[in-house]
């Protein structure tokens, strides 16, 4: 959640963000209110506290009329001081309750807007030029003996699906490649449960708008993940951690509901319920984050090279941020048959805001305790096979392995099979 004291210091810097975001920028009014009405209520218990505590002394060492007159006062005090309790804490939980639903401060130069008005920032590589019509990577799957979508809906229903033969040996040599150049560059591996408490969820900021999007089990009480950030970010949950940055990387499968996406992307693997995933998880000092986020977009640049596809990045518009992100970068890659960059990775500034929910703390050098600042960024995913298939086919239905995958699977070009 956000910092109380930065509200009362700078409450233009919220209502600058929540206009960024869309959002209504009226709960800063409602914020300060409650805050204002809280330490008033707690101020007043304190006060009362400390009469009732002056009086009790005072009991033992009066006699007659007056000793029950301090008992009729203690009396009337304990009933004060419960009241007064009471609204303090009516007021604290009332308070928590708006922070919870607000969500991170944008950071400043992050373009306002919703889905549509990202800011492109660069522009990586040519696009493709077939001399033949290019086919869409299912049917080029499907050749390969790579996807099979018609047995996944026969099992699992719509949106799931196999990865078979090459295909699946093509997403292990992806996940392998990026989880190799994160361990080169000091990530601890990591494989985390995908099965979370609602702590863990909530804290990360996925229970709010994102709720319709998460797999629950009520019986349990344990949702799915739809990303391993969830996880890892409750990794160093209530604890107080040093040797910052602390970076970790995960490979976990992933399960998102689709929720409100009927009709979009219903051809292929672009939009699915379960996919596999490695993702950055970084811990840093906040006054550092900045610059870490730039690292882990520079990761994934590397990353997106390696599988030789052309991509752009965007800078993404305050309403599409999410709860938790102050920031946040997309890397789109070209998809030929659609004509259009899609999204293949993302990283996230979450600043100290899912910190302070999950109560991640850091010593500074005056030995405060303070709450770190988290950021997450994908490496790979299984969407990314999309953009290979499409970008590498070649006129006979084949398609070429980039040479950084070709040790993994141990061949230049994946063949269609025979029917």
């Amino acid at each position: 959640m956000i910092d109380l004291r930065t509200l009362r210091n700078d409450p233009d810097r919220l209502r600058v963000s929540q206009r960024t975001r869309g959002e209504d920028d009226s709960v800063v009014e409602r914020l300060l209110e409650l805050d204002e009405r809280r330490r008033s209520a707690l101020s007043s218990f304190e006060s009362m506290r400390a009469e009732q505590k002056n009086v009790g002394r005072s009991v033992s060492k009066a006699q007659g009329e007056e000793r029950q007159q301090i008992l009729d006062r203690a009396k009337e005090l304990a009933q004060q001081v419960k009241e007064a309790d009471a609204e303090s804490q009516r007021l604290e939980t009332e308070l928590n309750d708006l922070l919870r639903s607000v969500p991170n401060i944008v950071e400043e130069g992050a373009p306002p807007g919703g889905e549509d008005d990202y800011v492109v920032l660069e522009t990586v590589g040519a696009l493709p030029s077939f001399d033949f019509t290019p086919k869409d990577h299912l049917e080029l799957g499907e050749a390969l003996g790579a996807i099979d979508m018609e047995r996944g809906a026969k099992v699992s229903g719509a949106r799931f699906f196999y990865l078979t033969g090459v295909g699946a040996q093509l997403q292990l040599a992806l996940l392998n490649l990026a989880m190799e150049q994160a361990i080169e560059n000091g990530f601890v591996p990591m494989v985390p449960p995908v099965l979370v408490k609602s702590e863990a969820m909530e804290g990360t900021g996925f229970l709010g708008a994102h709720a319709a999007e998460v797999y629950q089990l009520p019986q349990d009480d344990l949702y799915l993940v739809g990303t391993s950030e969830v996880p890892l970010a409750g990794y160093h949950m209530n604890e107080i951690i040093a040797d910052l940055p602390k970076r970790y990387v995960a490979w976990s499968s992933c399960f998102r509901r689709e929720a409100g996406s009927y009709g979009k992307d219903t051809r292929g693997i672009l939009r699915v319920h379960q996919f596999d995933k490695v993702e950055m998880f970084s811990y840093c000092d906040p006054e550092n984050a900045h610059e870490e986020h730039l690292r882990l977009l520079e990761w994934e640049k590397e990353m997106l090279a390696k599988v030789e596809l052309p991509y752009r990045v965007i800078d993404t518009a305050g309403g599409d941020l999410g709860t938790s992100a102050a920031r946040k970068y997309d890397c789109e890659a070209w998809v030929p048959t659609q004509e259009r960059y899609r999204e293949l990775t993302s990283t996230s500034n979450c600043t100290d805001f899912q910190a302070r929910r999950l109560s991640v703390r850091f010593r500074d050098e005056g030995g405060r305790t303070r709450p770190v600042a988290t950021l997450n960024g994908t490496l790979a995913t299984t969407r990314w096979i999309v953009a290979i298939l499409e970008n590498h086919q070649q006129p006979d239905g084949s398609v070429r392995v980039p040479k950084a995958l070709q040790r993994f699977l141990g061949r230049e070009v994946l063949e269609p099979i025979a029917k």
